[in-house]
């Protein structure tokens, strides 16, 4: 995991598996994915996440009173403000891991959003300005090897979100893993020379 501990302002676990029906529901509300994520910067109150969201204070409150139901977020911090208890929002953990995870009731959608079609519907201007950088690579290997390489790719996550706040633009950075239905080459036969 990185060094770089400033971010954000509280401590919190760095990884936690997410299981509880409750819990992958609230992790499939865009406006719950982006209040987690603007708490990798930093604790924030409601009126704060509302500001940044541009949404009403009302909606932004259920929200949240969603994610500390779910155990996703936490109170960190309060602040007495004009005999009011300020309360500082922070998330549970840096990385919430979690698969895709259909409902038992039979329904079609998955409880969990699938991140790379939001990074693939977020990066749609910045390809139609030469903007994006992004990379697809297709590889044979076995499950455990890429489940190894994903620990790798989550590590490279929490220290992308622990960069220091700066600059106009917000990034973003998709990763995923997955299973394919593309073409492999047979294994390779034992080196054989050429006799012409």
């Amino acid at each position: 995991m990185s060094n770089n501990l400033r971010l954000p302002d509280y401590d919190l676990s760095d990884v936690t598996d997410v299981t509880a029906p409750p819990q992958l529901r609230a992790l499939a509300n865009p406006l719950r994915n982006a209040i987690l994520e603007l708490l990798l910067e930093r604790a924030a109150t409601v009126s704060e996440l509302a500001a940044a969201l541009g949404r009403p204070k009302s909606t932004v409150a259920h929200h949240v009173s969603v994610l500390v139901d779910a155990e996703l977020l936490k109170v960190v911090r309060t602040r007495r403000v004009r005999a009011i208890d300020e309360r500082y929002y922070g998330r549970t953990a840096r990385i919430f891991r979690v698969g895709t995870v259909s409902p038992a009731d039979g329904a079609e959608a998955p409880y969990c959003n699938n991140d790379l079609a939001t990074a693939a519907a977020e990066s749609a201007s910045a390809h139609q300005a030469d903007q994006l950088s992004s990379i697809l690579r297709h590889v044979r290997i076995p499950r455990e090897q890429a489940r190894e390489f994903w620990t790798r790719v989550l590590e490279l996550a929490n220290d992308y979100a622990q960069l220091p706040r700066a600059g106009d633009v917000v990034y973003g950075f998709a990763a995923g893993l997955y299973p394919t239905d593309c073409p492999a080459l047979p294994e390779a036969e034992s080196a054989a020379t050429d006799t012409d």
